[in-house]
């Protein structure tokens, strides 16, 4: 069974293509950087994050292109993203297609995850990593995008980017960025984030086919069962502390006493699934933080002390870079929103 780690060796793909567009020889680029060719023979092979990250930043300095990245998303393929692609191509709308890039992106990438929350006449799409580690420039720069690109392809309609943030420093020169998205974007932000109206959502895709459809999601269903098999153990582990809340929130050590194991055996057996129990802490408050706040039974202060959080700033912090939003805000949107809907 492949490892569910890393990325698709079919991602190097479009890389090759960018080298070899500019006129570079793309051999010569994997002998310089001792990159080993023959892994693009295996469709089904995956590489480590770090590996991806070092090809992507290599290419940038072997094209003298300081925007690689941005510009290697904005040449993406339906085709690049394999099954998920298509999938995406023949979903009934825009939302439909997004729901299908955020239930499927795993068979591409495990690191790097899609949210939207419709926030007024607005949709923000937020593009994160687990946990609190950064994202690679070139990688983000590239996932952002290739997504915007592709669904001005496939909706065949000009879609007006309002807003736009990166958590990285802004480059010497935002010039590309603003000839791409038609907006300056904001950079050293706490998330990297796109704001569209959210009638986008709604936008009808050029080459929906229902039967086209039906055929391809059972087969990208099955190929991320089968990647995502080898999460069991942490699936199992994160069940376990949401039963513990919200009356207690277990430590490192009390978790592994309750697997009978050493804590340094639990993190082992962790990482072997590209996770930590950091990162598990986080997605179990964050959990219990979306379900209360959605309730209003209890004020954000009283939410922050139901998550074991020290006081209630922390709490508010550590939303804010989950989601983009404060407590408060995410409140008042859900709030919004349900009201919409009726």
């Amino acid at each position: 069974m492949k490892s569910s780690k890393g990325y698709a060796i079919s991602l190097v793909y479009p890389i090759m293509r960018s080298i070899t567009g500019k006129g570079l020889d793309f051999r010569r680029f994997c002998e310089r950087i001792s990159f080993d060719m023959r892994q693009l023979q295996d469709v089904e092979a995956r590489i480590d994050e770090e590996e991806l990250e070092r090809l992507m930043y290599e290419a940038a300095k072997f094209t003298q292109d300081d925007y690689f990245g941005l510009q290697q998303g904005k040449a993406t393929d339906v085709a690049d993203m394999g099954i998920l692609g298509y999938v995406m191509m023949h979903s009934e709308k825009v939302i439909d297609a997004l729901a299908a890039y955020r239930r499927y992106h795993v068979i591409l990438c495990s690191g790097y995850h899609l949210e939207w929350e419709e926030r007024g006449e607005d949709v923000w799409l937020r593009f994160f990593k687990p946990g609190l580690a950064r994202a690679s420039r070139h990688c983000m720069e590239d996932m952002i995008s290739s997504l915007y690109h592709l669904t001005v392809r496939i909706s065949n309609r000009a879609i007006a980017v309002k807003e736009l943030r990166f958590a990285h420093e802004a480059p010497a020169d935002i010039g590309p960025y603003v000839a791409t998205f038609g907006v300056e974007p904001a950079f050293g932000t706490n998330d990297n984030m796109l704001r569209v109206s959210k009638e986008v959502l709604h936008y009808p895709i050029l080459y929906s086919d229902a039967r086209l459809r039906r055929a391809f999601e059972p087969i990208a269903e099955d190929i991320m069962r089968k990647l995502v098999q080898g999460k069991e153990f942490s699936d199992r582990v994160f069940q376990w502390m949401m039963k513990c809340m919200p009356a207690r929130f277990p430590t490192l050590q009390q978790t592994a006493d309750a697997f009978k194991m050493s804590s340094r055996t639990l993190q082992a057996k962790l990482k072997e699934e590209d996770v930590s129990y950091n990162d598990l802490a986080q997605r179990v408050r964050k959990e219990f933080a979306v379900s209360y706040l959605a309730k209003w039974e209890h004020s954000v202060a009283e939410i922050a002390y139901l998550l074991h959080y020290s006081e209630p700033s922390a709490f508010q912090n550590a939303f804010k870079k989950w989601t983009g939003f404060t407590p408060g805000e995410y409140r008042t949107n859900a709030k919004r929103n349900t009201a919409a809907s009726e």
